[in-house]
């Protein structure tokens, strides 16, 4: 028995009113199709995946899949032109009535794995499974003559989304009968099992932002939340670490400090710098000297870390600009100088880089303006040069903890209570966990 997820990919955009189908429309820095396909390649739990395409886009799609390495794609079908007729495309490239299947919309691209993890389990138990969110609004009903005819009960409602789990026979079966039933309009496939009285299907929490990409401003929205998006970190261990060249910017204190040691403890080659030793991350010229040096003695640089960062609060008009320029020259310039040289010394090899940003870069905050741009700004680098970054094998991600116990953070905000700090420790196993793993244009979250 295998987990096969059918991504249906065959839409025509109508309603988007694009020459561009929606689903290969770029979204932050991808297209709406390869951020679908990563949803469904990274979660363990998904042997295979079959994408059903129009006739015109076929090529596109192959040329996308190639380029993007998704192993996990077995086959690319030729749908139909409705959504149920695509539908049983995908189906009928299953062999096999045992496997799981989760059928998904493309343009859907920001599924979550706890949504696939729900679905799965619920699968154990039962032949058909949709996914679902409460109605924030009161749905009526109305007549013909646009007058209301009843209002629901809004606990009783949710608004379906995908993707909606099967037992490969009992789908398949499903659209056996269908294509003997021309005069049929359903939605959906778990709309099928109930027209056919083929068994109930249970219903599972979605997720308020696996929203479906059907007007043109919904691209607006989804790239928002996006940006907005993060993951939480993991909790793997350490012993990858052995025999990885790390470089750690900014390790004279705080994080990057305990970055290095903790790495050197996991039996890592660690080369450490700061501003201390001469080594400014706004200095593209120190940055690539140190880089060039490591790669002369160890012969390759597999992972880079850049904590350096610098806070000055209080308000914009009480600064002066070397305060200012000092903020975004390490901040921002500083991170765009270590990705940057970075990358030059890792192309050839692969390997993985953590830039920090700040809780502050959902929203810019009073006394701390210049600061929060700069980590937004982060952000923004992040997400665009991983997929530069991506046909090279080089991962970067952006670290996020929340409130830190760090001497930076002392300075500007005095004696806290250290219940209500993350300590450096987290932080940096966190950032050395994100560094080994497969994640890339991700903002990684660290919490208490």
């Amino acid at each position: 028995m295998r987990t096969i997820a059918i991504i249906l990919a065959s839409g025509t955009g109508v309603r988007f009113r694009s020459e561009t189908p929606k689903q290969f429309l770029k979204l932050a820095g991808k297209t709406v199709l390869e951020h679908t396909l990563d949803a469904f390649e990274r979660h363990p739990g998904i042997d295979e995946v079959v994408v059903v395409v129009s006739a015109d886009t076929r090529l596109l799609t192959e040329e996308i899949i190639g380029n993007g390495g998704y192993g996990k794609v077995s086959k690319v079908v030729t749908g139909g032109a409705t959504r149920q007729a695509s539908s049983a495309a995908g189906i009928g490239a299953v062999a096999g009535d045992d496997h799981k299947v989760l059928v998904h919309d493309a343009v859907r691209p920001l599924l979550d794995h706890p949504t696939i993890d729900r679905c799965l389990a619920a699968l154990d138990a039962h032949d058909a499974v949709d996914t679902g969110i409460p109605s924030p609004d009161t749905i009526i009903r109305i007549g013909g003559d646009d007058c209301i005819e009843a209002i629901p009960d809004r606990a009783t409602l949710r608004l379906g989304q995908t993707p909606q789990g099967f037992r490969a026979g009992l789908l398949r079966h499903a659209h056996a009968l269908a294509s003997q039933d021309p005069a049929l309009k359903v939605t959906d496939d778990c709309g099928l099992i109930l027209h056919y009285g083929l068994g109930s299907v249970h219903v599972v929490p979605g997720d308020t932002n696996n929203i479906k990409i059907t007007y043109p401003s919904d691209i607006y929205l989804a790239d928002r939340l996006f940006q907005l998006r993060t993951r939480p970190a993991g909790a793997d261990g350490l012993s990858a670490l052995r025999g990885k060249v790390l470089v750690v910017f900014g390790a004279s204190r705080g994080i990057g400090h305990r970055i290095a040691s903790l790495a050197r403890e996991s039996g890592g080659e660690v080369v450490a710098a700061s501003r201390k030793d001469g080594v400014s991350v706004a200095d593209a010229g120190s940055v690539r000297d140190l880089l060039r040096k490591t790669l002369d003695v160890h012969g390759r640089i597999d992972l880079v870390a850049n904590t350096a960062g610098v806070l000055r609060t209080g308000l914009l008009a009480g600064r002066n600009y070397a305060e200012i320029d000092e903020q975004i020259d390490t901040n921002f310039r500083g991170s765009v100088v270590v990705a940057r040289e970075a990358f030059d010394a890792m192309r050839d090899t692969g390997g993985s880089i953590a830039l920090f940003t700040s809780s502050s870069y959902t929203r810019g905050r009073a006394r701390s303006a210049v600061y929060s741009a700069t980590k937004a700004a982060v952000v923004n680098l992040t997400q665009g040069l991983a997929q530069e970054y991506q046909p090279f094998g080089v991962r970067i991600n952006a670290i996020n903890p929340e409130r830190t116990a760090t001497p930076m953070r002392t300075e500007n905000f005095g004696s806290e209570p250290a219940q209500e700090l993350l300590d450096v420790d987290s932080v940096a196993r966190a950032t050395l966990a994100a560094l080994l793993s497969d994640a890339t244009g991700e903002v990684i979250d660290v919490r208490r």
